[in-house]
């Protein structure tokens, strides 16, 4: 099969294409045509060897997310046949090969079904970011029905999703963006209130939305050194939930609070083969809700093809997206 691979780590250019054999199809597993896959910054942050650890061995194909058509099915799968369409963030770290070849194997415990109302590609941008999301404002911080959620980075690959999770669990959404357009994106998105936190500082915004007393749930997706906006932005023993938190913080304001922060890695399901059930449960019900009109994907208006897998880990990098990158073969 062809297949975009890395052989060190780098800038874009490293990618290259090679010609691979195509994996054999091992029992309780799947085997994906690829159709689409889409650009988290783990990818190219495993690309830089930033995260080197958790890289697959060279040459390395990248990418967990992925959109496709079953080709063949292992031994023990009953779930799925040849020709189903699914969707999944399946590979692309240390232990398994990614999407950015024609085919890519899948654990079947990862896998589901794709929405049927979404396209390949729609369906590419979901997997990691979802299960992200789910895991933590529905898994740990349990919103519930008439709760004040705030979310950082709206429009983000997981805050757009996250604004649409917290409004479908009958949350109050309150959308933190940087400019006027991602403030009519995120409202479009479902939020409630869209705050401009570059003319807006937390204490003040906490005092008009919440008379001073703080936010149910603060999901923050952007991390590091703004966990301590979101320790100020959170009333008294609430929740924190953080998505990107390598750093070292002053937890004097979390004890001072009483607040409960819990930290989502999703890739540990992957890593560490275990749980990995609960990711397509997630996938599956996230189906159901899609194919019910109350969550959907925002893409970037720049498409590549993954053979312009290089042009796409620029742009991403770039900070200039908004929602999410896609790559169709």
């Amino acid at each position: 099969m062809k297949a975009i691979v890395i052989e060190q780590f780098g800038n874009p250019e490293t990618f290259k294409e090679a010609d691979l054999a195509t994996p054999d199809v091992l029992p309780y597993h799947v085997l994906i045509q690829v159709a689409a896959t889409s650009v988290n910054p783990v990818d190219y942050k495993i690309r830089q060897g930033v995260v080197a650890d958790i890289a697959p061995d060279f040459p390395a194909i990248l990418h967990g997310d992925v959109a496709g058509t079953i080709v063949a099915v292992g031994a023990g799968v009953d779930r799925f046949n040849v020709g189903d369409e699914v969707y999944a963030c399946a590979g692309g770290v240390k232990g398994t090969s990614g999407a950015l070849a024609e085919y890519m194997l899948a654990d079947v415990s990862l896998v589901s079904h794709k929405p049927n109302s979404l396209t390949m590609a729609e369906a590419a941008a979901l997997p990691l970011v979802s299960i992200t999301a789910w895991e933590g404002l529905i898994d740990r911080a349990k919103v519930q029905l008439g709760q004040k959620v705030l979310v950082y980075g709206a429009t983000g690959g997981v805050g757009h999703i996250g604004v649409q999770l917290a409004k479908w669990a009958g949350a109050t959404v309150y959308a933190l963006v940087s400019s006027d357009k991602k403030a009519a994106i995120a409202r479009h998105l479902g939020a409630d209130i869209t705050i401009n936190y570059c003319h807006q500082p937390v204490e003040e915004f906490v005092a008009e939305h919440t008379n001073g007393q703080g936010f149910d749930v603060v999901f923050d997706t952007v991390g590091n050194d703004n966990l301590q906006n979101a320790f100020k932005a959170a009333k008294l023993n609430g929740t924190v939930v953080s998505i990107v938190s390598l750093s070292q913080q002053d937890l004097t304001l979390l004890h001072a609070k009483g607040l409960t922060l819990h930290l989502v890695f999703m890739l540990i399901p992957m890593l560490f083969n275990v749980d990995r059930a609960r990711h397509g449960e997630i996938l599956s019900k996230l189906a159901q809700i899609v194919d019910e009109g109350k969550i959907r994907p925002l893409l970037d208006s720049q498409t590549f093809s993954i053979a312009e897998i290089a042009s796409a880990h620029r742009y991403a990098e770039s900070g200039q997206a908004i929602g999410k990158v896609v790559l169709t073969q």
